[in-house]
């Protein structure tokens, strides 16, 4: 059993999740987010904990963005779109019980006012930035760290956000140079 209460999407996503392991839900209902399930979350939060997984998409992070903003100290886990696409449809409910408790078990919990450990000029060098393969590179990045995908600026912040080690952050460059998939 899981302590911490999951805020997912909806209906679909809690079946994935009670599929994969024992923990108790709250459905956003899309990504409105109103006031309602905010208070829900925050009262989790208080009494259990909150781990945020939405979808790989536009919406699914926009979720996370707003709930993350009224309710500070959330953890996150991410399912890469890879693992939650299934004919074209990305979401949670698309993710086997494997990729689920692959993301429960890799959570972050977010820290504003992280130090910097990876500046910009690191995200340039490594070819995260201004460069043709950059959202594949990105792509593979956040899978590996277990961050999620996001844009350049998201990157950044995301990789001070979870605390994320320049030895981290070197050892999954290292893999996917290796990897052979990204360059």
């Amino acid at each position: 059993m899981i302590k911490e209460l999951i805020v997912v999407e909806g209906k679909s996503d809690t079946v994935a999740i009670k599929r994969a392991v024992q923990a108790d839900t709250i459905e956003t209902g899309g990504s409105a987010v109103d006031r309602t399930v905010i208070a829900k979350i925050t009262l989790a939060m208080e009494r259990r904990g909150v781990i945020i997984l939405t979808d790989p998409d536009h919406a699914g992070e926009r979720i996370r963005k707003i709930v993350s903003a009224k309710v500070p100290g959330c953890k996150h886990a991410f399912i890469p779109e890879k693992d939650a696409t299934r004919k074209g449809d990305i979401g949670v409910e698309n993710a086997s019980p494997e990729a689920i408790r692959h993301a429960l078990e890799n959570v972050h919990t977010s820290f504003e006012g992280a130090p910097i450990l990876i500046g910009i000029e690191d995200l340039m060098e490594a070819g995260m930035l201004v460069n043709s393969n950059a959202a594949e590179r990105r792509m593979a990045l956040g899978d590996l760290l277990g961050i999620g995908y996001c844009n350049g600026k998201q990157l950044y912040k995301r990789l001070a956000m979870f605390g994320i080690t320049r030895e981290e952050f070197a050892c999954a460059l290292a893999q996917i140079d290796l990897g052979g998939s990204t360059s």
